[in-house]
């Protein structure tokens, strides 16, 4: 859910945040990145958030300029998403931060080597 006093914030940052500041509007950007995706798609490849958050967040992120949403007038109906310009403007800052956190995080993910 979007707080408008970050939106509505005179500061550049908080605007920021406020556009995409809870946790599943980057992870959702980040898994659609450079593609086209459909919603069960997305569904599926983000398991732990509910059908109703997910479409609050695709509208939210679509409000905010981030998405593209392509309805399709067909039995069974088809939505595809993708990010705007704007949308893709951001995914380098999310390699900064995955960037970041791999260098700094505390206990690190193990590696698999069974392959």
């Amino acid at each position: 859910m979007r707080d408008d006093r970050f939106c509505n914030s005179n500061c550049p940052f908080t605007r920021a945040i406020g556009t995409i500041g809870n946790k599943w509007k980057p992870i959702l950007i980040n898994v659609i990145g450079t593609r086209t995706i459909r919603f069960g798609q997305l569904d599926s490849i983000v398991p732990l958030i509910s059908r109703k958050v997910l479409t609050e967040q695709l509208k939210e992120l679509e409000e905010d300029g981030l998405l593209e949403r392509f309805a399709y007038k067909e039995i069974p109906p088809r939505v595809e998403y993708k990010l705007s310009e704007k949308g893709l403007a951001f995914l380098p800052i999310l390699e900064n931060i995955k960037e970041w956190n791999l260098k700094f995080e505390i206990a690190p993910m193990p590696i698999d080597n069974s392959n």
